[in-house]
């Protein structure tokens, strides 16, 4: 049989095929759309879906703390806003000059002292301070803090000052190169005594110039205009006379200005005295605030230069009140944060609550659960500005019932009746760690009694048995240890027989010790009472002797008449009384 082999469909009938199907395609009605039920089930049943995009935020043209709020990094975005507190620029008039702070061009002949307390009178407050003395004569850039304000003060003293300065040469200096070089010179570390004006222990100091430009030099007046960046504490006339020196002519400081103080320059809203004095007469007189609001900025504009730590609502209160801030308190935070670095802390409202201390990176910040973000190092903010909220949490409310119930102690801490799940879940202080193993790695509390009890057993019997043996051996301790060690050695060396009549010989030699002790002990007894009795009797006649003395004293004091004759019958009956008593 042959089998025929199968057909093989050549191209063009395959071309013909597809060209029927699609007019057959063509020529068909259209269908109608989709029902709503597969619609639904292939888009999930119209649910909109959880996004990682949030809504783009332009925080840029934000104020103050606030300003790039969107750029910094999310903890949480989940908090109970309060109601408490307001926004530094809408705070009532009498908040905002308590949190304020005065850019002031200081006048060239009153010290800063001074102007400073002009100030605390014009606007009737109870504190003031400022960023750094300038001496009377120096103008420009003087920081003004005003109440609360005040604790920000020491911060801004150290912060870095900027001058322009005019320093007169001695003679003349031809060459500017040369003046720029010297200038350039000074640059750096520089050594510095205090010059005899100032009211400062005169001790050689250390200052940082970080920067210096010679702005203008006139060989013919021999006069130079310089600008200086350098350390909070330098002496700019100081520097002059070193410049003199170094250019070999001397020189002098004509006349000084400060034009920036820490992060406030001469172009930030700086004002006047007289600007201040107008302000507070406006308020009084027409009732306008808006001139002293211009005047007085809120104090969180010295603060924009650190870096920001935003703080939930309810753990503001505790902040003020001292507390670290821990993660759970934390809402966002910025990025290069390092451990040691000052830090600002603020509320969601942009106010700010502390200065702190960081004691996390930011690394550890995003991905910690538990432990200190920041310490506080000064707190700005009034106490009780907002809520208290610390203790309401489940935490909390579970500790104080078990404080209650005598599972904790007083003070929280665990104690022997704290339950295992809460040593295994409780967040330890800093060195709380081996107490806490201690305590959970301990054994459970009735196996722990019947422990006690056996050893408790064992101690009594052990001290049952030290008894016995004080009574067998009685006084051995008068017998020296030596001897004994002696005789057994010679009983081990000499024995021949059974170790039975080694114990034996040994208990006779015990016996014959602890009646040798007794009868020892019995004589020293008697012995004891025979003294006791002596020393009585001699007792009894030193008191006899005593009485007769005094009686003869008396009987000397009355020598004359009736009073030797009643001294003569006093010594008769005590005559006859002793008697007696010898009988």
């Amino acid at each position: 049989m042959s089998s025929t082999p199968p057909a093989v469909a050549s191209p063009a009938s395959e071309q013909t095929k597809s060209k029927k199907k699609k007019h057959k395609s063509k020529d068909l009605p259209a269908t109608d759309p989709p029902s709503l039920a597969e619609a639904e089930e292939k888009t999930d049943g119209y649910l909109i879906k959880p996004q990682s995009l949030v809504p783009s935020l332009d925080t840029s043209t934000w104020p103050l703390l606030l300003k790039n709020y969107d750029r910094l990094n999310v903890r949480t975005g989940h908090y109970t806003p309060l109601p408490s507190g307001h926004s530094p620029l809408k705070r009532p008039l009498a908040e905002h000059l308590r949190y304020g702070v005065i850019n002031l061009d200081k006048p060239s002949n009153p010290s800063s002292h001074e102007v400073v307390a002009w100030i605390k009178r014009i606007l009737r407050a109870e504190k003031t301070g400022h960023s750094g003395t300038l001496d009377p004569k120096v103008t420009g850039n003087l920081i003004v803090c005003v109440d609360r304000a005040t604790r920000l003060v020491k911060s801004q003293q150290g912060a870095g000052k900027e001058y322009v300065c005019v320093a007169r040469f001695h003679a003349a200096v031809p060459d500017t190169a040369r003046v720029a070089r010297a200038l350039e010179a000074l640059t750096g570390a520089v050594f510095q005594r205090p010059p005899l004006i100032s009211a400062v222990k005169r001790q050689l100091r250390v200052r940082t110039i970080y920067e210096s430009k010679l702005l203008e030099h006139d060989p013919e007046r021999h006069l130079a205009v310089f600008w200086i960046s350098c350390e909070a504490g330098t002496y700019v006339r100081t520097l002059c006379v070193h410049l003199g020196l170094l250019l070999g002519v001397g020189a002098h400081m004509q006349e000084l200005r400060r034009v920036r103080s820490g992060i406030l320059g001469e172009q930030d809203n700086m004002v006047t005295m007289h600007d201040v004095m107008d302000a507070m007469w406006s308020l009084d007189n027409h009732k306008d605030e808006s001139y002293l609001r211009r005047v007085v900025m809120p104090l969180e504009v010295l603060l924009t230069s650190y870096k920001r730590l935003v703080v939930k609502d309810s753990a503001v209160n505790a902040i003020c009140y001292g507390a670290k801030l821990m993660i759970p308190g934390l809402l966002r935070f910025e990025n290069d944060i390092e451990t040691g670095e000052e830090v600002v802390l603020m509320t969601t409202k942009g106010e700010a609550i502390a200065i702190g201390i960081a004691e996390m990176t930011t690394a550890v910040m995003a991905t910690c659960d538990h432990g200190a973000v920041a310490k506080i190092k000064r707190v700005v903010m009034d106490r009780d500005t907002y809520p208290r909220k610390w203790g309401l949490g489940p935490v909390a409310l579970k500790k104080k019932k078990m404080v209650a119930e005598g599972l904790l102690d007083k003070h929280g801490k665990p104690n022997e009746k704290t339950p295992a799940e809460w040593l295994r879940n409780v967040v330890l202080p800093t060195g709380g760690d081996v107490s806490i193993a201690s305590i959970a790695a301990a054994p459970e509390p009735e196996k722990v009694k019947v422990e006690q009890d056996a050893v408790a057993g064992e101690k009594v019997k052990e001290k049952k048995k030290k008894r016995q043996q004080d009574e067998n051996n009685g006084d051995d301790a008068s017998v020296p240890a030596k001897k004994i060690k002696v005789e057994e050695d010679a009983e081990v060396v000499e024995g021949e027989g059974d170790k039975s009549e080694k114990k034996k010989k040994k208990k006779e030699k015990v016996e014959s010790e602890s009646a040798d002790a007794a009868e020892a002990k019995e004589v020293e007894k008697a012995d004891d009472a025979a003294d006791e009795t002596g020393s009585e009797k001699k007792k009894k006649k030193k008191s006899k002797e005593g009485s007769a003395a005094a009686a003869d004293a008396e009987s000397a004091e009355h020598a004359d008449g009736a009073g030797v004759e009643k001294s003569k019958k006093k010594r008769e009956k005590k005559k006859k009384s002793g008697e007696t008593e010898q009988a």
